[in-house]
Parts: C-alpha cells; sequence; structure tokens
C-alpha cells in the first residue's frame, strides 16, 4: 500500500479533486465550498490541492479548463467546417449550431461529470467573481473573436458593436438555457405539454431564436445601405 502522501500526490488524487470541486461547486457555489470540504469529499488531505492546484483558485482555473477546453475545441472544430472548402462567408445557421450544439450535448451527456459541470458553468456565468470572470473570458476569448469574425463576415455593413452587443445577446440565452432548464421543464408540466428531451431538438429550437434575431440585424443594415428613392 502506498503512503499517504504519495497516495495524495497521485494522478488519481488530482483527479479525485478535480471530481469533488466540480460536485460542490455546482451544488453549493464555489465561495461556499471549503477546501476542507472538497478533501474530504475527494479523499484527500489539504496538503495535495496546494501540491496539484497551488490555492483554491487554482483549483478553480483548473476545474473549469478541464471541461471548457474540449468544449470550446469542439466549437471551434465545428466553425472550420463550416467554411471549408475556401468559402469566405460561413452559412449563418452552420455557425450559431456550432455555437449551441456542443453545449446542448454537454447538458444532455450520460456523463454525470458533464451535467455536474453545465449547471456549475450556468450558476457561475450568473455569479462571477473577479477571479472567475477573468478565467471565464481567458478560456472564451479565442471562441468569442472567431465566432464573432465570422458572423461579421456573414452579415456585412453591420457595424462590430452591434455584432459584439447581439453575440453577448446570444450567449446570455444560451447560458440561461443551461442554467434554467429546470424552469422550463416545470413550466411544460404545468401545462400538461410534453418536454422534448433530445438535445438535437433543443439546439434547433435555440438556433432557430437566435437566427431570427441576426438575420433582423442583417436586413436592417442592409436597408440602411439602400439609396433613397
Amino acid at each position: 500500500m502506498q503512503e499517504p502522501s504519495l497516495q495524495n500526490h497521485s494522478p488519481d488524487t488530482k483527479t479525485a479533486l478535480l471530481d469533488a470541486a466540480e460536485q460542490l461547486f455546482a451544488r453549493d457555489g464555489i465561495a461556499e465550498s471549503s477546501l476542507r470540504a472538497i478533501t474530504t469529499e475527494a479523499g484527500a488531505n489539504l496538503a495535495s490541492v496546494n501540491y496539484h492546484f497551488g490555492s483554491k483558485e487554482g483549483l478553480v482555473r483548473a476545474v473549469f479548463a478541464r471541461r471548457l477546453g474540449p468544449l470550446n475545441g469542439r466549437r471551434l472544430e465545428s466553425l472550420e467546417s463550416c467554411i471549408e472548402g475556401g468559402q469566405r462567408v460561413a452559412d449563418l445557421r452552420c455557425l450559431l449550431h456550432a455555437l449551441v450544439e456542443p453545449a446542448m450535448t454537454m447538458m444532455k451527456s450520460q456523463d454525470a461529470g458533464d451535467r455536474e459541470f453545465v449547471k456549475l458553468l450556468g450558476r457561475t456565468l450568473f455569479e462571477p467573481t473577479g477571479e472567475l470572470r477573468s478565467t471565464m473570458f481567458e478560456e472564451f476569448r479565442e471562441v468569442g473573436e472567431r465566432f464573432t469574425q465570422e458572423i461579421a463576415r456573414a452579415l456585412p455593413g453591420v457595424p462590430h458593436e452591434e455584432i459584439v452587443w447581439r453575440f453577448h445577446f446570444m450567449v446570455g440565452s444560451l447560458a440561461h438555457t443551461v442554467a434554467a432548464r429546470h424552469m422550463v421543464s416545470h413550466q411544460l408540466e404545468c401545462l400538461h405539454l410534453q418536454e422534448e428531451d433530445d438535445a438535437g431538438i433543443i439546439t434547433d429550437r435555440l438556433v432557430d431564436f437566435l437566427l431570427s434575431g441576426w438575420k433582423g440585424l442583417g436586413r436592417a443594415a442592409h436597408a440602411q445601405e439602400e439609396p433613397e428613392v
């Protein structure tokens, strides 16, 4: 049997700490989840947090990076598939689907860890601390820049400031869908309406909603460019 100190320095301990922190952060919030509670849940000691992450802030960053990295990687891969073949302008629906679908798939994943993280992500988007806001910005920066760039190309003539605001609204809609999934479930139940529990159907509904806002913006910009008769 390994010595306790070696066990707490093992890769398995690091994963256990990440899993425990993710679960407690999603349930109780980041500020309310103490290192002692996390290490107790993980079967580790306090020194193991410092060894693997340096601090609680380092642990928080690692929790988000572990799943946001692959999530945003899938988004960027899907975005690139929208512009394959050298075409200059991507299809707008394809771009929106590339942003939304990976999060919806994670929300409906069979992996309990994915589902816990989606709850955590939704919660923290509405309750960000200064440290977490910085972490989230860094994790989403490349995605935000690439998607706003391609959306701007798909909507020529629309001011960049408007693109940024609409992208912000879009991310808010996506975050609310993820964070408040239980609300629509409860409302549908109260109205005796059937709930679609398929990630693809939810994705298509949200993309249709978002697309109407972007297309309206594109039509408005085109109308402004037309000369008066």
